[in-house]
């Protein structure tokens, strides 16, 4: 039988090693269960560092990216915030531990509905899932006060700059399909300010401002 409690405080102080610091980021991600995010053949392993694969040619992120990226947000807990990808369902739930509301976008419907299921399970009421394209945005929702986009990006997505409120944050890969660089993007009156994290491999962002989705013959 594993003991999914005492993984998860052992993955918190990892990340604490690593240099994740936001007491409020780790926090989330103490009280999350990762596994009730993974398939039941892969649970064995949701508190190991490393990203996993959910179907769909798609990833729950390790988890030092999802503490990292979280962080850079630097949430206070009253957002209203728009995730990019739900996939899994994880890193919607440690943003809905951290901010008021997480409005999320999935391009794929049946891993939008396992989302949903999971977060269900663990009693997150405050998100929501819609199936579209993601490069879009959600138009009705907007202005968010920030934004988290999990998959790599070719260039910026001008719908989601737009949709940021003046003074919000965006959380984006940018670079190449196979390869991004993790970009914090401040909104302000000038233009957007762009700082560098670190080097990263996401899944690849497909929708009309990202990549095209490749189909076998």
């Amino acid at each position: 039988m594993i003991n999914f409690e005492r993984e998860r405080k052992a993955m918190v102080e990892d990340l604490q090693a690593r240099g994740i610091k936001d007491a409020r980021v780790l926090a989330a991600m103490r009280k999350v269960p990762r596994h009730e995010f993974l398939p039941e053949a892969l649970r064995f392993s949701a508190y190991g560092d490393h990203a996993l694969p959910i179907g769909e040619g798609q990833t729950i992120s390790q988890p030092y990216m999802v503490a990292l990226m979280s962080e850079l947000l630097e949430l206070t807990g009253s957002e209203r915030m728009l995730e990019i990808g739900a996939g899994s369902g994880y890193q919607t739930a440690v943003l809905a531990e951290l901010c008021e509301k997480v409005y999320s976008v999935e391009r794929i419907k049946a891993l939008a509905a396992s989302a949903r299921e999971a977060l269900d399970r663990i009693g997150c009421r405050n998100a929501a899932i819609k199936v579209f394209d993601g490069t879009y945005g959600w138009k009705e929702m907007a202005p968010f006060d920030a934004i988290m986009v999990t998959a790599g990006a070719p260039e910026i997505p001008q719908h989601l700059l737009g949709q940021l409120r003046e003074g919000g944050a965006m959380v984006i890969p940018v670079g190449e399909r196979f390869s991004q660089q993790l970009l914090k993007i401040t909104k302000t009156p000038e233009g957007p300010k762009i700082e560098k994290s670190i080097p990263c491999v996401f899944v690849p962002l497909i929708g009309a401002q990202g990549w095209k989705e490749e189909r076998s013959i």
